[in-house]
């Protein structure tokens, strides 16, 4: 026995020095193949353009540690000097990640790419989304082939994420905003301001997806890169949902003055939002677990229930007619779920949002009569709407959509005032 342990121990350690072996050599190789690019660079580029080149080989050089943030203000610096470098930036930073082949190599490109995006002024920000949009900056990954370990599945998610990322802009409030396509461009002025604000729900849950995507579980608390890239894409994806959730508070406060397909749009953006909610509540305590939460202050999630959206949904499908025979009462009982982050400032728990609530039907013949001149008696703003204590606040609501009926007597639809 003692023979067989000591035989396989023997083997383990024979497997760990090939490792050591294998990574001094791909590290030593790689070192030489730096060198002979920026010896290539050197001659045959321009000044100007040979020391952009001779940063970004650099800055992505095939050691397995954070990239270096003096290259990254090195390539600002030069680039600040030459507007017209950006086109070449936006070409090398292509060139490098599409003919690697060394998975660190790869991951340092999107990481200084994505640090690049983050922290230049607004000009260069948008001319390497530019560069990005006429396809001269590619953020493939396709030499490398999927499932095969966990860095690799980390290369493709981030390289999805920066791809979703060019969509977004930083504003001079320094949030991140989802830009405007060319084709609307020149209608942006017609739109109603509810449709930019749904269309901003929508752009806003499709850049979670790719949040969600990522797995804390991939990050060991010694791989300062992998940690680097994770953490830049968290400190996103909380402006961007402090965003979403404020919208849904917007859309939630004017509900019932929605068009119809307005109020179905709502309600298929707040069905998705049910799962992504959850979903993005064990991704935020996942993370917490891994990486911590230095230097990172992540937001309560507010968890949207089922029963609301189908609650909604109601409003959407009911008859008019049923409608405004049958004012409904609706007792609410609010329930509260309470989630401990150890890990955050003080003892922080998820409330249990605006949508935490189940729902009880009750057929009143009660009618209330409004005075025209009190119009603000019948709007209903969210807190009021559900997080009130009480429970005749969507009695409220329902009986004074229905005096709104009444009053307009030529409407076809209790939806359509």
């Amino acid at each position: 026995a003692s023979f067989r342990l000591f035989a396989c121990w023997s083997i383990k350690q024979k497997q760990r020095t090939g490792m050591n072996v294998q990574t001094k050599l791909r590290q030593a190789f790689g070192s030489m193949k730096d060198h002979a690019s920026i010896g290539k660079a050197l001659i045959y580029n321009h000044h100007s353009f040979a020391n952009i080149e001779i940063a970004i080989v650099r800055a992505t050089s095939h050691d397995n540690v954070a990239v270096d943030d003096k290259y990254m203000h090195e390539i600002l610096f030069l680039v600040s000097n030459h507007p017209g470098c950006i086109q070449f930036l936006a070409h090398r930073l292509s060139h490098r990640l599409g003919k690697t082949r060394d998975r660190v190599v790869a991951l340092k490109t999107l990481v200084l790419t994505h640090r690049l995006l983050r922290a230049g002024n607004r000009s260069f920000e948008q001319q390497l989304r530019s560069s990005h949009a006429s396809g001269l900056l590619r953020l493939k990954t396709d030499r490398f082939p999927r499932n095969s370990d966990n860095l690799i599945s980390l290369l493709h998610h981030y390289a999805a994420y920066l791809e979703e990322r060019m969509n977004w802009f930083i504003t001079q409030a320094g949030k991140l905003e989802a830009s405007i396509s060319q084709g609307l461009e020149f209608h942006v002025f017609e739109r109603k301001p509810m449709d930019m604000i749904l269309r901003r729900l929508t752009k806003c849950q499709v850049f979670l997806e790719k949040i969600l995507d990522f797995s804390p579980s991939v990050v060991f608390p010694f791989d300062s890169l992998a940690y680097t890239a994770l953490s830049n894409t968290l400190k996103e994806s909380f402006q961007v949902y402090m965003t979403f959730w404020e919208e849904i508070a917007a859309v939630v406060n004017i509900f019932f003055d929605l068009e119809r397909s307005e109020k179905a749009l709502a309600c298929d953006i707040l069905k998705k939002a049910t799962k992504q909610s959850q979903e993005l509540v064990n991704f935020y305590e996942n993370c917490k677990r891994v990486i911590g939460n230095k230097h990172l202050e992540y937001p309560l999630v507010q968890i949207i229930t089922v029963d609301h959206v189908l609650a909604l949904n109601q409003f959407v499908n009911c008859a008019p007619l049923n409608c405004l025979t049958k004012s409904t009462e609706m007792k609410t009982t609010m329930k509260s779920e309470e989630v401990e982050n150890d890990q955050q400032r003080g003892e922080n728990s998820l409330s249990s949002t605006l949508f935490s609530w189940t729902l009880e039907t009750k057929i009143s013949k009660v009618w209330v009569v409004f005075d025209e001149e009190e119009p603000d008696k019948y709007h209903v703003s969210p807190g009021r709407l559900f997080n009130d204590t009480t429970n005749d606040h969507l009695v409220f609501c329902v009986e004074a959509l229905s005096n709104r009926e009444t009053k307009y007597n030529g409407s076809s639809s209790l939806f359509n005032p």
